[in-house]
Order: C-alpha cells, then sequence, then structure tokens
C-alpha cells in the first residue's frame, strides 16, 4: 500500500510498505479522508528532531481519518461500514489502509461527505472538554484562539445556551469565521486591549468559564488572568514547552477551577467522538463548516506546510487518498 512518512524536518516522501492483516477482534479500515491536525505540526512536523529519529514510521503523522471498513474480524463492526478510526499510539493515518478496533472506531451514516464527517473526530474531542466545564446556560465564556479547535469550542458552547461567546485571536480572518459558529463578540489583542474589552462585557466581573484552546505560554496565563473569581479555566491547548512559568498572583486572587482536558487520555478515546457523529446526524451543529482546503494524498507537503504556515486563510485541510 502507498504511504507517506517524514524523512527530515518538514520532509515527506512516499514508500511502499506492506499492508497489514487484522488479527482477531480487529477490523481493516481503506482509509478515504484525513486532515490535519495542529498536534501533528508541534509534535512531529515542527520541531527538528535528532538525526537518528528519521525516517519516522509511515504513516505518522496523523490521527484525524475516516474510511471504509474492508476486513472484519469483530462482531461489533462489519464489511462495507463507514467508521472514523483512532490510529494506535506510534502509527499514523498517511496510508491506504489502517488497523483499528472497535474501542478506537466510530460509526458513521452511509450518507454525506467523509471529508465532513471526519471532523467530528477533533470536535469531539472538544465535546469532552465541554462536558467537563458543566452547564453555561446564562454564562458568559471567553475562548482564547480561534483555529480549529477554538472554533469547535466557539460552535459548542454557543449551542449548549451561553449569554455571551467571548473569542480573541491575532488572526482576523479566524475572528470572522467564528461568526458562522456562533460567536458573540470577537477580539484581535493586536488591534484592542483584551482586558478592557473582557472588563466591558462582563461588567468587570470576569467571564465565568474561560477556554485555552491556543496552546501558548501568553494565552494559558491570559485565561487566568480573565476569568472571574471562582470561575472556571479550562484547559486544551498543547503547550509546546515542557514547563510553562504562571503568574501566581492571577491564581492566587482568582483561585478558579481548573480543569485539564483530553479526551484521547480519558481511558475512553471514542464514545465523545461518536456523540459528535449522532449530534451532526441530527443537525444540531455541523463541524464539516471548519474545512477550509480540500486536497488530493499527493499534495500532503503542500497540505502540512499551508497549516503550519497558515497560507490562505487555512483552517483545516482535508485529504483524499483517492487522488
Amino acid at each position: 500500500m502507498k504511504a507517506a512518512r517524514l524523512v527530515g524536518p518538514k520532509q515527506f516522501e512516499f514508500l511502499d510498505v506492506e499492508t497489514p492483516n487484522p488479527n482477531e477482534g480487529q477490523c481493516l479500515i481503506k482509509l478515504e479522508r484525513v486532515s490535519v491536525c495542529g498536534s501533528d505540526i508541534r509534535s512531529h512536523y515542527g520541531p527538528v528532531k535528532p538525526e537518528e529519529e528519521y525516517p519516522m514510521a509511515s504513516g505518522v503523522p496523523c490521527h484525524e481519518v475516516a474510511g471504509v471498513v474492508v476486513e472484519s474480524k469483530s462482531d461489533s463492526f462489519h464489511e462495507g461500514q463507514r467508521v472514523i478510526a483512532i490510529p494506535y499510539r506510534g502509527t499514523g493515518g498517511l496510508c491506504e489502509y489502517l488497523l483499528s478496533e472497535p474501542s478506537r472506531m466510530a460509526l458513521l451514516p452511509d450518507e454525506g461527505p467523509l471529508d465532513e464527517w471526519v471532523m467530528c473526530q477533533p470536535s469531539g474531542t472538544v465535546l469532552y472538554s465541554c462536558k467537563q466545564m458543566g452547564s453555561v446556560l446564562g454564562k458568559n465564556v471567553l475562548i482564547m484562539g480561534q483555529g480549529s479547535i477554538g472554533l469547535s469550542f466557539t460552535m459548542l458552547v454557543s449551542r449548549m445556551g451561553a449569554r455571551s461567546v467571548m473569542v480573541a485571536d491575532l488572526f482576523d480572518y479566524r475572528l470572522e469565521k467564528s461568526r458562522e459558529f456562533g460567536s458573540t463578540h470577537r477580539i484581535n489583542p493586536d488591534n484592542e486591549n483584551l482586558t478592557e474589552a473582557v472588563n466591558e462585557l462582563t461588567s468587570g466581573l470576569g467571564a465565568d468559564v474561560v477556554v485555552e484552546a491556543a496552546g501558548y505560554p501568553d494565552t494559558f496565563n491570559l485565561a487566568f488572568s480573565h476569568v472571574r473569581q471562582f470561575g472556571t479555566v479550562i484547559l486544551f491547548g498543547i503547550q509546546s514547552e515542557q514547563y510553562v512559568p504562571l503568574e501566581h498572583n492571577n491564581l492566587m486572587e482568582r483561585q478558579p477551577h481548573i480543569i485539564p482536558t483530553t479526551g484521547a487520555r480519558s481511558g475512553d478515546p471514542i464514545s465523545q467522538i461518536q456523540d459528535m457523529v449522532n449530534l451532526k446526524a441530527r443537525g444540531w451543529a455541523d463541524p464539516g463548516q471548519l474545512i477550509t482546503h480540500r486536497l488530493g494524498f499527493s499534495s500532503v507537503q503542500n497540505a502540512y506546510d499551508m497549516y503550519e504556515q497558515r497560507q490562505d486563510n487555512v483552517i483545516k485541510v482535508v485529504m483524499n487518498l483517492n487522488e
């Protein structure tokens, strides 16, 4: 089968590798759509790794994938079903076929474009975080960052009944995109004072819930300085640094409820994705709106370059493995 892998910093190559065979309880999935995630960039594509780590394993990095079961040795799924699958650790989705098992697979409807359904993977991880924050009915929510994850938070909390959905981002095109997802107020900290804007919108109290969805030390600390006293801070963004300096005074003054959220490490990595699929199927929310670019698998280098460099107002790139 055809696969891609990183052979050097930001350098992909294609190769032919053996198609895997499913063991008892596993399924073989023919992948049709895969998408680039920000964590792919931060963990594998962007950083320069030691020379001995190249080439990386075939298929890596990529974990947002959807396809069709072509062989099943499980009673839970059968041939012909469309699914989202979570690759095993150490493997990736930049390949034509993938092994998975029921605990790592979400069933998709037979109708509708697969490129839109695969967006339920990132939005599903956000749904997990929203479950942890509790009810936002009548509350003021501030979301730091409006990439695909931040936009997913905007989409969900707006539908959960938040009084206001304030969003902050340094890119105006992302802020404009957030209108489609339900933001009520949009703030570019390069153009206006974030603290003054949040204070004006919350009568000086701060946001009831602040979501850190950007993954930078500055936004990490801004989350704690813009939450109201005894409010809630949801930490989602993955920091590039292992240790992040924390402004201690803000933490002690605000005394927020801090909830770090990573659905993949919850012990149940798939149910929130299946829930997101079901919500999309009944029309409650549409993560497919995140897609801004569609490319063929042969353009994998372009897809990752575009995402890392934020070219052409990119939000989400989906690749068709049949092209």
